[in-house]
């Protein structure tokens, strides 16, 4: 038995307690599927959609498809339509289980996003940036939606990483440019000072990662390939990418949720799901993993966003389930690569 299967173990049953029906949903879900009946997922799907932090966020929804206000929906911080959608997403929200999901997609979709493949703050071009498109894009392929204008999403979402195609900010006339927030390829953007942003870039990755196989391109490959360069630009653990300030600590800081602030398990996250099991460039970001465990198999809430966002998920300092999924996910994949 390896390491990483022996900590799946150590967590197994305080992860399955069915008292907890989100996180048990998940822990089946993500890491005892393959040793889980699938009466027992589909019994866990069902509880988590209808009497966990899924059901509660789908009650405050309007019967539209927004929360709190109409419109794009990025604002109020943290309890708007993107940044529902964004929590209903990591908690494993499938819209096969609720239509109201189904509705939030298409709100999203006819609100949020301007012709050319952009999700945006505002609802015209010039409001979109990568950690909204990466989360955006992320979400709605997460929760299931296939609607044609996600593979837009995706085009973009790539072109604007590798810049084929993409006329710079300073080209008003051209039908597709960069704009003021993403001003350049390589995961620019003006509120890191016109360089490539780490945090950005960790949130397309995720949604590159749920791309269906069948919307793959060469073009997706490469941009996908733009990532792992700025990651192993530097030793991951060292959260060393441009910054035109400080780094920033909550790097270090695993959390639940996250919406445009990242940490490194979500660079790990990323890496995994894109295949980045065995890259020997990974190790530093697996030892902090392990590092970081309070006790065999579990890991400490370090940044929440307690009173900001719909639902309570833990207490600072407290062993959490939520974080201990997202860590034993990352070590699961690397288990099963071999």
């Amino acid at each position: 038995m390896t390491e990483y299967q022996h900590l799946l173990n150590q967590s197994r049953e305080w992860l399955l307690e069915a008292a907890y029906p989100d996180p048990c949903y998940l822990a089946i879900r993500d890491l005892y599927a393959h040793s889980t009946s699938t009466e027992d997922l589909t019994q866990a799907r069902q509880a988590a959609h209808k009497t966990g932090a899924i059901a509660q966020i789908l009650e405050h929804m309007n019967p539209e498809g927004w929360w709190e206000k109409p419109g794009p929906g990025y604002g109020p911080k943290y309890r708007s339509t993107v940044w529902a959608m964004t929590l209903l997403a990591q908690l494993g929200a499938s819209l096969e289980m609720d239509s109201r999901l189904d509705t939030a997609c298409a709100y999203v979709l006819d609100h949020a996003f301007a012709r050319g493949g952009y999700f945006t703050s505002s609802g015209a071009p010039s409001g979109t940036f990568d950690c909204l498109q990466g989360n955006l894009t992320y979400a709605l392929l997460a929760i299931g939606c296939r609607d044609p204008r996600l593979q837009q999403a995706v085009d973009w979402m790539s072109r604007s990483q590798t810049g084929e195609g993409v006329a710079p900010v300073t080209d008003k006339k051209a039908s597709v440019r960069y704009y003021n927030y993403k001003c350049g390829p390589d995961f620019r953007c003006a509120a890191n000072g016109g360089l490539p942003c780490a945090w950005g870039a960790t949130k397309v990755m995720m949604a590159f990662s749920q791309v269906p196989a069948e919307w793959g391109t060469e073009l997706v490959e490469r941009a996908i390939a733009r990532g792992v360069e700025l990651f192993f630009s530097v030793d991951p653990v060292t959260a060393n990418w441009p910054c035109d300030h400080h780094i920033n600590r909550d790097w270090w800081k695993f959390g639940f949720p996250l919406f445009y602030i990242t940490d490194l398990l979500q660079v790990a996250d990323s890496l995994t799901a894109l295949g980045y099991t065995t890259d020997a460039r990974m190790s530093s970001l697996i030892e902090l993993i392990l590092h970081k465990q309070i006790s065999p198999g579990r890991w400490a809430l370090e940044y929440a966003y307690k009173g900001k966002t719909w639902g309570s998920f833990g207490e600072i300092g407290k062993e959490n389930k939520w974080v201990t999924i997202r860590a034993l996910r990352v070590l699961k994949r690397i288990n099963d690569a071999g």
